[in-house]
């Protein structure tokens, strides 16, 4: 499991996010939201494939890595499957009530200048820090 700070994979894993985020808008006029691209597989479209593609690719990206740089991983889920679900579900309500995903918002908007694509990015930074905070000091759940 990797733990230490690596700024080196970081920069090229950042690079590498930001170089596909630029070809899929410039080759193909989307934006490289996952919740969108979720979004629009599971509804009745014509670009389903290209959706359903890009999502592969993603997943065999991670199989790749895996056999690549074996240990490069962060692990299994160690949470049970219905506690997954609900967080997938409000995920995703989430995704859909701020309009984007983090993916989305933080990556291909902040690029484009997008107002509300920085406000949103803020809200979800601030929020990330405040749970921390709150799980580190209040809870004491996590070391």
């Amino acid at each position: 499991m990797v733990t230490e700070f690596t700024p080196l994979a970081a920069l090229i894993g950042g690079a590498l996010i930001g170089l596909a985020s630029a070809l899929m808008l410039a080759f193909n006029g989307r934006i490289a939201g996952i919740s969108g691209i979720v979004g629009g597989l599971l509804q009745r479209s014509d670009d389903r494939t290209w959706r359903g593609m890009f999502l592969i690719g993603m997943l065999l990206g991670g199989v790749v890595l895996q056999a690549l740089v074996p240990g490069m991983m962060l692990g299994a889920a160690t949470s049970s499957l219905p506690l997954l679900a609900v967080a997938g579900l409000l995920v995703g309500f989430g995704t859909r009530m701020g309009g984007g995903c983090t993916s989305g918002h933080g990556v291909c908007g902040i690029s484009r200048l997008s107002t509300r694509s920085l406000i949103a990015t803020a809200t979800f930074m601030v929020s990330a820090g405040l749970t921390v905070w709150i799980l580190r000091h209040v809870v004491g759940g996590l070391s």
